[in-house]
């Protein structure tokens, strides 16, 4: 059996969880559970970043040690992974004494490879990304990722990683694996940005001005660069440096990340790992933001969606179902609330949840007993698996309801409903026999939707075996 180790990069823990982080841990785990269908053995990793300048910031803001502060958010994470029915293996922190360990040991690695170097340097520096700037990423003087946030310009001693002595290493492993990023165009978009030239970031930052960071081994007065110490997290989070033999049969790992993480994922990590004396990441799928009506979500202009609270009207599974079907998953895509609910009520509540109402009934009072599935009605179709490792959901999902479609026009043809009623014994045994095709057409649709939507293949697959009804699996709202 193989062993495939995927994660998603750590929210950082300075406010609640958005649908973005949704996004990514659906798409992660839907993409485990596919794996794990197929028969390999799949370790998920997710968890809270939690140093950091903006870290601290928020503590004092909120009157609470900075430890005090990642506990609670790291349990609002943690808290939301379960909510969303994430099927996670490890949910690592960076305040861990394990990761800290490794993130100090990581230094130790790329020290001994002389990439390591103390300087001084003014920079502009954004704390929304917590990375420094140059002018050509600045619009009108600011990070347009966070526009609202001023530009910093620091000037102080700090440690350095080589970074400019990895171009062309990075360039030629580019030119080997063209799908080491995914979609193509953020793989464009990341050898332009390497092939410009690479300059050497920060790593550390003075204790006196951000004490809340992983101590810099052999140095009080510095602590680690969030990005550094966040990163190691890949690695720390199977066993690293520990344990060997577990590292060496999970890794390398397949990256989930949004594409605001593209050169620290794709570039700064694999430099890392270089010099570490570690291999590459498998890949990296990198995938595009959520906006809704056209805009950023933001609180000022209300229109943020809280994954939650669509947990709560609609359940888990149709959230699940939205996010992997009617978002982009290589672009940005719009959602609000009034499309959500269109697409509940079109596709759930009057598409599968009518579709499992209708034939089970039929199949309650006309079959005598429950269709005995043979294996063919529960096999995963292999252009399934495929589309799915391949990081197309979206028509990993449209192949599923093709099958509700094709089902439900079936049902319109055969119109078993009315051949049951004939008073020719030909007629209800072909409407019985049409009735035991749908039941079993409804086993492969939930053998296929398992990965996207669980707790409902779970309630269609039983509804199946006991030859009974389910309760409404989409109540119309």
């Amino acid at each position: 059996m193989s062993a495939r180790y995927l994660t998603t990069t750590l929210p950082y823990v300075n406010a609640d969880p958005h649908l973005g982080h949704a996004l990514e841990f659906v798409e992660a785990d839907v993409l485990a559970r596919t794996l794990r269908a197929r028969g390999v053995e799949v370790f998920l990793n997710i968890g809270t970043d939690e140093h950091g300048a903006k870290i601290e910031r928020k503590a004092e803001e909120e009157g609470k040690s900075p430890q005090a502060y990642v506990d609670e958010y790291a349990a609002r994470f943690k808290t939301f992974a379960d909510q969303l029915d994430i099927s996670y293996d490890s949910f690592v922190r960076t305040t861990d004494p394990l990761h800290v360990a490794a993130a100090q040991m990581f230094w130790k690695k790329c020290v001994e490879a002389d990439d390591i170097y103390k300087a001084i340097y003014e920079v502009k520096y954004c704390v929304g990304c917590e990375l420094p700037k140059t002018d050509s990423e600045l619009v009108d003087g600011r990070c347009p990722l966070h526009p609202n946030v001023d530009i910093e310009i620091r000037e102080e001693e700090n440690y350095y990683f080589r970074f400019s002595k990895y171009q062309d290493v990075l360039l030629a492993q580019y030119a080997a694996q063209q799908d080491f990023v995914i979609p193509e165009e953020r793989m464009h978009e990341l050898m332009s940005f390497v092939a410009a030239g690479l300059k050497d970031f920060s790593i550390s930052r003075r204790r006196e001005k951000l004490a809340w960071g992983v101590p810099v081994p052999d140095d009080s007065e510095h602590v680690m660069y969030v990005w550094f110490d966040a990163l190691v997290n890949y690695v720390s989070a199977i066993g690293w440096p520990q344990d060997n033999q577990r590292f060496l049969k999970w890794w390398p790992v397949t990256q989930l990340a949004g594409k605001d993480n593209l050169r620290q994922q794709a570039a700064m990590w694999q430099a890392m790992l270089l010099s570490a004396g570690l291999p590459f990441s498998r890949n990296i799928f990198i995938h595009g933001f959520i906006t809704s009506g056209g805009q950023k979500m933001s609180k000022s202009l209300g229109n943020v969606i809280n994954p939650l609270d669509l947990v709560k009207i609609y359940g888990v599974d149709a959230l699940r179902y939205v996010l992997m079907r009617h978002a982009s998953h290589r672009e940005d895509s719009d959602l609000t609330l009034e499309v959500i609910h269109e697409h509940y009520t079109a596709h759930l509540t009057n598409g599968l949840g009518n579709l499992v109402a209708r034939v089970m009934t039929l199949a309650e009072t006309h079959l005598s007993q429950p269709v005995v599935l043979e294996d063919g009605d529960e096999k995963i179709e292999k252009s399934f698996f495929d589309t799915v490792e391949t990081f197309h959901f979206n028509e990993a999902m449209d192949f599923v309801f093709a099958k509700v479609s094709a089902a439900d026009v079936f049902m319109t043809e055969r119109m078993p409903y009315k051949k049951i009623k004939s008073l020719i014994v030909e007629e209800q045994v072909s409407a019985r026999h049409d009735i035991e095709y749908l039941v079993r057409q409804l086993a492969s649709i939930a053998m296929h939707l398992a990965p996207a939507m669980p707790h409902t293949a779970t309630l269609i697959i039983e509804a199946v075996r006991s030859n009974k009804k389910p309760t409404n699996l989409f109540p119309r709202l």
